[in-house]
């Protein structure tokens, strides 16, 4: 009793610093290209740099349940790996332990695991990506103002206007609803081109919910294109209306919808998300039972190939569970068959490496 306690309590501990090493690094990578794609977008004007936080956040927990899979799978397979290659394995064998005294100890370690991607797949990632639909649908009802990105020309959504704005601030130190500095503004109305130009303005809004921007102390350079003449004016205070489009309710898409509607809606794309949801905690455990016979490693020979064998699996797993989920939404395949086929066959798979690996190292013993 003293020894299997021992032997539990050692292999989880293993299992729980190396689970932690592979969340940071796999972490760190994908905040590192959700970030860049997220400046990229901004540097272009598609996002306001107020909403990259947010949708930064709202990626990553959209993303956990996959990263703590693979993170599960890779802390499981990396333990017993080192315990091959260092000869560990020999030692708890000859003190007759078998293989499967391996399965309590990870079931112990990845219940947790588990348990979290099950509330992350079915609660918190469909309430993100809701959020961050919600976020990128309202950026794209802005109006032509709250739009441009600063140091950047950017068209108008009519495509009839085309501003510049060197810097704008939330509000004017003269109480109005916004301020803005070195602002052009070129359009074109019944063939004749108009340019405003002015050092500095601001944004206001009518009682009838009409918006304008204020040009302050500027010039309106106006004339015909390929014609030498124009007339050039000076102002005070030039206004131009603010376009804007009409606001929509926020439209949601499977991926964003939460599970109780799923499992209400008769569509086969609902279901077909759905399955998807369901099947990340079943193939997170799958994957840790798997990784139990898959990290064989002979010390005599080379280190990889049980990696690359594993690597190849997982790689397998997840495209079964991705083209059920196409032949579900597709109404190719009955969800009431599909959320279950594959995991099933899988752990069939596994219990046929598991009688693999008994049966060589039972081969491999020497009788007495």
């Amino acid at each position: 009793m003293a020894r299997g306690s021992t032997f539990e309590r050692a292999v989880i501990r293993e299992c729980t610093g190396t689970a932690g090493a592979a969340f940071v690094a796999l972490f760190a990578i994908l905040l590192t290209t959700q970030l860049i794609r997220l400046l990229s977008q901004a540097a272009g004007g598609k996002l306001v740099s107020e909403a990259v936080i947010a949708l930064l956040g709202f990626g990553a927990l959209t993303h956990l349940p996959i990263l703590l899979s693979l993170t599960v799978f890779i802390a499981v397979l990396m333990t017993i790996s080192r315990s091959y290659r260092d000869s560990e394995m020999s030692v708890w064998f000859a003190s007759g332990l078998p293989l499967t005294a391996w399965i309590k100890p990870v079931l112990k370690f990845a219940a947790p695991l588990v348990a979290a991607i099950a509330v992350l797949s079915l609660l918190l990632s469909p309430w993100a990506q809701s959020k961050s639909t919600e976020y990128r649908q309202r950026m794209d009802t802005r109006d032509d103002v709250a739009r441009v990105s600063p140091g950047a020309f950017k068209e108008s959504a009519s495509g009839e206007r085309v501003f510049f704005v060197e810097a704008a601030s939330g509000e004017s130190a003269t109480g109005e609803e916004g301020s803005v500095k070195n602002i052009f503004i070129s359009s074109m109305q019944h063939g004749r081109l108009g340019v405003m130009m002015s050092t500095s303005g601001y944004t206001e809004s009518l009682p009838n919910g009409d918006r304008f921007v204020v040009l302050v102390n500027g010039r309106r350079y106006e004339g015909t294109p390929g014609s030498p003449e124009y007339r050039v004016m000076e102002f005070e205070r030039y206004a131009v209306r603010i376009e804007t489009k009409e606001a929509r309710g926020i439209e949601q898409t499977t991926k964003s919808l939460p599970t109780w509607a799923l499992l209400q809606s008769p569509a086969n794309a609902g279901k077909g998300e759905l399955l998807w949801r369901i099947g990340l905690p079943l193939a997170a455990f799958n994957l840790a039972l798997l990784a139990i016979p898959l990290s064989f490693v002979n010390p005599r020979a080379g280190r990889t190939n049980n990696l690359v064998l594993a690597l190849l699996t997982y790689m397998f797993y997840s495209n079964l569970i991705s083209v059920c989920q196409a032949w579900v939404a597709q109404g190719k395949l009955r969800f009431e068959t599909g959320w279950w086929l594959v995991h099933v066959a899988m752990f069939v798979v596994l219990i046929l490496l598991f009688f693999k690996r008994l049966s060589v190292f039972a081969w491999r013993r020497p009788r007495r």
